[in-house]
This record gives structure tokens, sequence and C-alpha cells, in this order.
């Protein structure tokens, strides 16, 4: 996929590239359009850093639907039990990154204007890519070239937040010393997008749940994904297209494990690790690192995760075991923004797990 994307879109734009990176002897390429000072933000998802803000001026520009192909997606999603909802969905409109803090402007877009039209090109791209065919008709008329990637104020630009979960464990006789859990998460055939590929968990649109301004937070989408996707909170599924609670996010409602992290400060690490735009549908990509770094998480709640419906399977890998990780990062069954977010996660961890961390490095090709 990056490579007949990277062949579509020819020559880049200065100062921008598809994100690469080396680990050992395994080049890995991707279709994640980004910049330098883009990657190794290390950005703490906090009031102060995390700036995404809903934007006042109202926005009624609407995508042109191809309409046989939406009738199409609306068939397979029926046919196949794909869940679609149309819920509010965030649209950027303006981004400001940098190492240290994530800036921009969002307006709201209902969710299937989106799934009726820019996201058919993942489909469309694999489907060109089984025929061994060049023609990509859709491409050609949402994002024929990167400067329409780029051009934020001219296309529907959805996107996601996504994070690699690391949980630190303490030694144990059968398993070795003290060590991080990560777990990654086989995506199920029931999703919109990147179904049946290897991502990181949580991974979620970037969208309101209650409250648009405060919604438009990279954090507050990741901390609603931990409840929802590992904690079993299905009252935050936006996907079943009802919300009741004034405030689903209230401490009163949290899950047990979410309740534990929050009462103190430093058992739970949230930063931004990367941003990029995924040429696959053109949404931009949000990549996070979740790191509960408390040891006495696992054993008191470690019963308690759980995958919802979005995942097939659930991985664990420990930050000890280089050799397996080496191998999971050569798997071709990833999503391009989970890769991402998997291999900025891990460099980031190589910078603040010390001893716990012992995996080979990571090093950029971008």
């Amino acid at each position: 996929m990056a490579e007949t994307l990277a062949s579509y879109y020819g020559d880049s734009v200065p100062g921008h590239a598809l994100y690469a990176a080396r680990c050992g002897s395994v080049l890995i390429t991707t279709s994640v359009l980004t910049r330098t000072a883009w990657l190794d933000l290390a950005c703490p998802l906090t009031f102060e850093s995390d700036q995404l803000a809903l934007s006042a001026d109202g926005d009624t520009s609407r995508e042109q639907v191809d309409a046989a192909a939406a009738v199409r997606r609306l068939t397979e999603a029926a046919t196949h039990d794909v869940r679609i909802a149309d819920v509010p969905l965030y649209r950027l409109t303006d981004v400001q990154v940098q190492p240290g803090t994530v800036g921009g402007k969002v307006s709201v877009v209902p969710f299937v204007e989106y799934a009726l039209s820019v996201d058919l090109l993942e489909r469309e791209l694999l489907e060109s890519l089984a025929a061994g065919r060049d023609q990509m008709p859709l491409r050609d008329r949402y994002l024929p070239d990167l400067p329409a990637v780029l051009d934020l104020q001219g296309r529907l630009c959805a996107g996601g937040v996504l994070a690699l979960t690391a949980i630190a464990r303490t030694a144990d006789p059968y398993r070795g010393e003290a060590d991080y859990l990560l777990l990654i998460q086989e995506r199920s055939g029931h999703v919109l997008n990147a179904a049946r590929r290897l991502a990181v968990i949580p991974k979620s649109f970037h969208a309101p749940l209650a409250n648009h301004r405060a919604d438009a937070r990279i954090g507050a989408t990741l901390r609603r994904e931990l409840e929802e996707e590992l904690f079993g909170r299905v009252d935050v599924d936006r996907t079943t297209g009802t919300q009741r609670a004034a405030d689903p996010m209230h401490p009163s409602r949290l899950s047990a494990p979410m309740r534990w992290l929050t009462e103190q400060p430093g058992r739970l690490r949230m930063e931004c690790t990367g941003f990029g735009f995924n040429l696959v549908s053109g949404n931009y990509e949000f990549a996070s690192l979740v790191v509960i770094e408390d040891e006495e998480f696992w054993p008191r709640f470690g019963g308690d995760v759980e995958a919802n419906w979005e995942a097939a399977g659930l991985r664990q890998y420990s930050t000890l075991d280089g050799d397996l990780i080496s191998e999971l990062i050569g798997d071709e069954t990833w999503s391009n923004e989970g890769l991402f977010a998997f291999l900025q996660g891990l460099r980031r961890l190589a910078e603040i797990g010390g001893d716990r961390v012992q995996i080979p490095a990571v090093a950029l090709c971008c």
C-alpha cells in the first residue's frame, strides 16, 4: 500500500516525507506523510500543552459524494454488520504541532459524510492492488496530489487518535525481570477501516462525546477510548448513536481501573509522540503513548482489561523480548497508522523506560 501510494503521489512536498524507520535489518515504510518537527514530540497531554480547539467559524462545505460508491458502501456495511453511526466527527482545519505542544483547529461534520466520501479511498486502493490496475477515480477526485492532502481548508480531513499502551509490571519468577506489557490488537471485521489488521490499542476516530469544545483535546479522546476499548465501558461507545449521560466521563461514572489511575498523580502518563497524514484516506493521525507507571495496576486490575467489539484478538508483548518485538515490527498485516504509532511509542519508551526496555533501536529514515 505504501509503495503504491508513493508511486501515485510522486514528488514530495518540501519539508515532508513518508514515515520510514529501520529496526535492525528491517526497513519499514508507511503511507503516513509527516515532517521532522512532527515526530518525537514528547508532548504531555495536559491542559497546557494539549491545545487542539473547536473553531468558532462555522463550516458549511461538504464533500461531493459519489452516489454509486456510497450505495455500495452502505450495502456492504449492512451485509457484513459493519457499524456506521451518523454521529459528530471532528474535521481538522488547521494544525500547529511542535515538540512539547500540539494545537490547531477543528470543526464538526457528520460521520456519514466522511464514511461515504474520502473513507472510500481505502477500499478503492485495496481493490486496485488486488486487480493490478492503476486507475483510482475516487482518489483522483478527493486527493489527487500532495498539495490537496495538505489543504485542510479545502477538503474534509477527519482523523484518529491512537496510542501504544504500556503497563509496568514487577519482576516475576516465571516471566523474568520488571518490564512493560505492550498490548496490540487485531482489528475485527466489523470496523469501518483497518479491518482485520494489526493496530495499537486504543485506536479511535477523533470525535466529541458530549462536550464539543472540551472533547476536542487529544487527551479527552484517549481517556474515553481507554474506558471503552480496554476497561469495558459500553456506555461511551459512540457507535450506538445514543448518549443520555450529561457527563459520561464524570469521576463517579469511571470504571474501577480508570478511577484508580486518576486518583493519584504519576500513575498514568499520556503523551503525543507524533503527527502525520495517512495517505490511505487522507486522515490526520495523532500517535500517542499511554504508560501505566504504577506496578500495582496489573496485579489489581489486569483481569479487568479486555478489548471490546472492535478487536478480534488482543496480543501481549514484553519490552524485554526484543526478538519477538522485532518480528512484530516486520509483520505485513499492520495498518499504516498503527505501525506509525507503535514505532513512535517504542522510540519514546526507549528514552523513559530504563532497564524495563530492551528492544532493538528504532531509527528514523525520513
